[in-house]
């Protein structure tokens, strides 16, 4: 018998609609990551279970609805004559899949109609209202023309809780940021050498960090030039910056913590430094010594939680990239203002901060502490930071120099730390402007 996720004898394309829906409600309802959900080998079976086109519509399909979510639901609320049931959930969820690709994706309005019918009509919960999700759909795709960009501008783009934070944080750059925060990002390489010359044989450029930014390629990035040689790695530019905040690395030892999936270790180790790269998931650090393969690069390796790391000798460097909300990196994943929330980022710094005091001894004396995460807000970067220096006298933060990154000099804060944020490096092209929100900061002792 097929199994429930079996597409044997269902209409082309639907099985990838309804996986597109049960993931998105495991998003939306149940706080699951994106990630995990869409892991090729790990993942929901409902997505396993497609074949390689159907996995690339499902997760088109998500990014849209996620980037969107509450545009989408505005334009539901608003076309519906009255509310939608209470507990209707899997029939919004239907609705916002079908509403993602007629709004947002190039597939036919009528495909998306059609499937999104035929899929209600299958669904007990929601066969009563194929006749609502037919017009509703329809009238969707006749007036998205003159409706779509008044919803746009006017519905907030995030949950309360997620755009209250980025007001409060970044009073003048908020409505930007979180602008950009709806745009899906360019592709950022770092390359090993002649960043020029790799961005005119990829048809990219060249960024203040030194990476090089590429439009998203129709195929898979593998496939590009210079992957299989090992001569780049896909890596944000603004992740880029923390390996680059040591003050020098040849021939220094220095250790990685929470290392996977090991773009930093790699420029680490670029960099000439002898690296020890820490990771308490073994899976991750099998990928970390895969990546580092490719390179070409060498790197010792520990399976250990950071905060478990010991090393009486020392280090000339440690570099702390914590674990954190990842709020800066909303553009690629979308589903972290609906799966995270106020109590995890007081509940992540307090993890950040026992990771820093641990690193802290782990610094031989005139060593350097890099501490990063990829969080836009302050509780997991300048006010964490500010308590430890406050219950630690004898370190101090080093300021950076911003002349390292001409044309970043925004990102470089009083105190001498590094805060970016999506709303930076503009362009005319929104698809290739912004980075990552992160922050960074050299630590040393007095």
């Amino acid at each position: 018998m097929p199994s429930r996720y079996d597409p044997v004898d269902l209409k082309p394309g639907l099985a990838a609609r309804q996986a597109a829906t049960r993931l998105l409600a495991a998003v939306t309802e149940s706080r699951a990551s994106l990630d995990g959900l869409l892991d090729p080998a790990g993942g929901n079976p409902a997505f396993t279970g497609l074949g390689p086109q159907d996995r690339l519509l499902v997760r088109a399909i998500l990014l849209s609805a996620l980037r969107h979510l509450r545009v989408i639901d505005a334009y539901i609320d608003e076309l519906v004559t009255s509310p939608l049931p209470e507990g209707a959930k899997a029939l919004r969820q239907l609705l916002r899949v079908g509403a993602a690709q007629i709004l947002f994706l190039d597939v036919p309005d009528r495909a998306a109609v059609d499937l999104a019918v035929s899929q209600a009509n299958g669904d007990p919960r929601n066969r009563r209202f194929a006749g609502l999700v037919n017009a509703l759909l329809r009238r969707m795709g006749r007036e998205k023309e003159s409706r779509l960009s008044e919803l746009t501008a006017t519905v907030p783009p995030f949950p309360d809780w997620f755009v209250s934070r980025i007001q409060n944080a970044y009073s003048q750059e908020a409505d930007s940021i979180l602008s950009m925060l709806s745009v899906p990002p360019a592709i950022d390489l770092t390359v090993k050498t002649d960043p020029a010359g790799w961005a005119e044989r990829l048809g990219g450029t060249v960024l203040p960090t030194g990476s090089v930014r590429i439009a998203r390629p129709a195929g898979p990035v593998t496939d590009l030039e210079g992957y299989d040689g090992g001569d780049w790695w896909v890596q944000d530019a603004a992740a880029s910056i923390p390996a680059q905040m040591f003050s020098r690395l040849d021939g220094l030892e220095v250790a990685d913590l929470c290392a996977a999936p090991g773009g930093k270790t790699a420029q680490l180790a670029l960099a000439g430094a002898r690296v020890t790269a820490c990771d308490q998931s073994a899976n991750r650090l099998e990928r970390l010594k895969g990546n580092l393969s490719r390179l070409g690069l060498e790197v010792s390796t520990h399976l250990s939680r950071a905060q478990d790391f010991k090393a009486p000798e020392g280090f000339d460097g440690v570099l702390v990239d914590a674990p954190c909300s990842s709020t800066g990196t909303v553009r690629r994943h979308p589903d972290i203002p609906y799966t995270k929330g106020p109590e995890d980022i007081t509940r992540l710094t307090q993890v950040q901060r026992a990771l820093l005091d641990h690193a802290a001894g782990l610094v031989r004396p005139k060593g350097e502490l890099v501490f990063s995460n990829c969080s836009l807000d302050p509780e997991e970067g300048e006010l964490m930071v500010q308590g430890f220096l406050a219950d630690h006298p004898s370190w101090r933060i080093k300021p950076v120099d911003a002349s390292r990154w001409p044309g970043m000099e925004a990102a470089i804060t009083e105190l001498g730390e590094v805060r970016t944020h999506p709303a930076m490096l503009s362009d005319d092209d929104p698809a290739q402007a912004g980075l990552d929100g992160f922050y960074a900061v050299v630590l040393t002792q007095e």
